[in-house]
């Protein structure tokens, strides 16, 4: 069964700081903010919250269709995804704009800084998703354009598909009115720990209350420490998978949710599938970039 994963393609540009960013920045001192950090390492990884999250996917098993825009420089990407043998039917080239670009700053605390250039990310929402398609019975709407969240999210609710609402970075885009349309649209939510606070601020509603909606369940991600699994006002703790590295964090969570994704697509309780998302998760933070992790299905118990 196909999944849709609304989101985006980006370029990462993923940096390191030998050092932490609550030793350089001043909080009396913020109204007058001026910082340099020296990164002395640098690489350029393929990424982007819809690339990752599919990535992830397909090596678990999953039948991943990317829905997301690149630009005039994005050939090689495409390619790249193509050798994964992904579905490639909606994603379209923008000629006129750059492929999104990602600037990450991660210091020796694994807090991250991120600078995002969205490029022809703009004009995500101008592909619809393909309601013809009978064979999509769930989705997600991932970080993307604006405009390309909302009109998504809209469209797969009125088709009828399942979806999992993940605004991740892209959270402070949109006011209260807005994130409670996308909640009552949605079957699941997936937010981490300082997200899930946000939503809760800008809804005002907690996250109990949120899982006593119509909602299927609210999972917050924490980490290391695993995550919170809310079913109905109920809420599980489920424990962190130990790293056997902490080498980047760069697209954790992604790789979580495209477990969430297999999982769901099976038919697993939620828990299930977020501890194989804790699992997936360690797997990834000790490799660099969001797209280099292996993931062995024997050794997690899914053949």
């Amino acid at each position: 069964m196909p999944a849709l994963i609304c989101g985006s393609l980006a370029f990462d540009t993923i940096t390191n700081f030998q050092g932490r960013f609550a030793q350089q920045i001043l909080p009396e001192q913020v109204h007058i903010l001026n910082v340099s950090f020296l990164v002395p390492t640098l690489r350029r990884e393929y990424g982007g919250c819809a690339g990752n999250i599919a990535y992830t996917h397909k090596a678990l098993g999953g039948e991943p269709i990317i829905m997301a825009t690149l630009g005039s420089d994005g050939q090689d990407y495409r390619a790249r995804l193509r050798g994964m043998s992904l579905e490639l039917s909606c994603v379209r080239s923008i000629e006129h704009k750059y492929t999104a670009q990602a600037i990450i700053i991660t210091d020796e605390s694994n807090n991250q800084i991120t600078a995002f250039h969205p490029g022809a990310m703009g004009e995500a929402h101008l592909t619809p998703v393909p309601t013809q398609r009978s064979d999509i019975r769930l989705a997600i709407i991932a970080p993307d354009g604006r405009d390309a969240m909302m009109v998504h999210a809209q469209q797969l609710h009125s088709a009828g598909i399942p979806f999992i609402f993940d605004p991740g970075q892209g959270l402070p885009m949109f006011n209260g009115d807005e994130l409670k349309a996308f909640v009552r649209q949605a079957t699941w939510v997936a937010v981490n720990d300082y997200e899930a606070r946000m939503l809760a601020e800008r809804t005002g509603q907690s996250i109990e209350a949120l899982s006593r909606s119509h909602l299927q369940g609210v999972v917050v991600t924490l980490g290391a420490a695993g995550c919170e699994v809310w079913v109905q006002g109920v809420c599980t703790d489920v424990p962190g998978h130990q790293a056997t590295e902490v080498v980047d964090p760069t697209g954790c969570g992604d790789a979580f949710r495209a477990a969430l994704l297999y999982g769901l697509e099976r038919g697993w309780p939620l828990q299930r599938c977020a501890e194989l998302g804790n699992r997936i998760g360690a797997i990834k933070i000790a490799h660099r970039g969001g797209q280099n992790h292996p993931v062995d299905r024997v050794a997690l118990g899914l053949n």
